[in-house]
């Protein structure tokens, strides 16, 4: 079946008004049972940073536009615009998805943008909304490469990307519990993205899906939900400002740089995971989880986090 380009709509504007509908009526749900917590300032700070995000898309949005281009000529084949084309695409973007969150989690130079999403304490629909302004500045955009060389049209990469986001909105609640076990064996879930979301050791860098838990299944990075998760980042930010959210690691990046002695520590502050240093002085999230484990094994062997 043949589907006109046009009738690709931007899923992420239709949805908006309905985003904003259940934000507020999950803020009455907390309010009347404390099924999900709200921070006035929290919450302004992700409609902000929420707001940033769409500004800041717009005005890069030529980047992806000249990507495509340059993609164009050596694509394997143009596919066509049918149905089983594009849901073939909408679960290539998400595997695409997949390895991008991936490298944002270990790679510094992607956490400075992603880590702005992450910096709420708070885990709430709002949260979702927290979206960081910076990945123009990242090779973010490289992950969806493959997909255009393949020979996907970009009309049909925005609009199953602008699925996947819409349908990663209603995952960030603690108002809904663990859903049927064929539902959290397949798909990303309330329960799977809070792991996502928390700090606690054994839940760092884990479940990286969009919409398919499978891809986290098949490469090792599932973590099931467990002892309830602590929510924010291993050095919680404790501001409210969006320009301290959006740029916080930006800055440290640039210190670190100043005083970089070395090629090595200088690759290593950029592209080394967060925490990454040369003598080992600070925590990444494999030394965190590795110190977790060994306590786990032997209680006495280490200090209390």
């Amino acid at each position: 079946m043949h589907i006109h380009p046009a009738a690709l709509f931007n899923p992420v504007q239709l949805a908006t008004p309905a985003f904003i509908g259940l934000v507020l009526i999950e803020m009455i749900y907390a309010r009347l049972s404390g099924g999900a917590r709200y921070e006035a300032r929290d919450t302004a700070t992700s409609l902000a940073m929420g707001l940033g995000s769409v500004i800041v898309g717009a005005l890069f949005a030529f980047m992806f536009v000249d990507l495509a281009g340059f993609a164009r000529p050596y694509r394997l084949v143009a596919l066509p615009y049918s149905l089983w084309v594009i849901i073939a695409c909408f679960v290539a973007d998400d595997f695409a998805y997949y390895w991008w969150h991936r490298a944002s989690h270990r790679i510094r130079w992607l956490w400075a943008n992603h880590v702005g999403h992450h910096s709420s304490q708070h885990y709430n629909l709002s949260t979702a909304l927290r979206q960081p302004w910076t990945g123009a500045f990242t090779p973010g955009l490289l992950f969806k490469l493959p997909l255009l060389l393949l020979g996907f049209p970009l009309p049909m990469l925005l609009f199953v990307g602008g699925l996947n986001l819409v349908y990663q909105f209603w995952i960030h609640t603690e108002a809904v519990g663990k859903l049927p076990r064929a539902f959290e064996f397949v798909f990303n879930t309330p329960s799977h993205h809070r792991v996502h979301h928390a700090v606690n050791p054994h839940y760092l860098d884990s479940n990286y899906a969009g919409v398919f838990i499978l891809w986290d299944r098949l490469f090792g990075s599932f973590v099931a939900e467990e002892e309830r998760p602590r929510y924010g980042i291993v050095k919680n930010l404790y501001s409210f400002n969006p320009l301290t959210v959006a740029f916080h690691e930006w800055l440290a990046i640039g210190a670190d740089l100043g005083r970089a002695g070395s090629l090595k520590e200088v690759l290593g502050f950029v592209f080394g995971p967060p925490g990454w240093s040369k003598d080992g002085s600070r925590d990444t999230s494999d030394a965190i989880k590795a110190r977790w484990r060994a306590r786990r094994a032997d209680p006495a062997s280490l200090p209390a986090e």
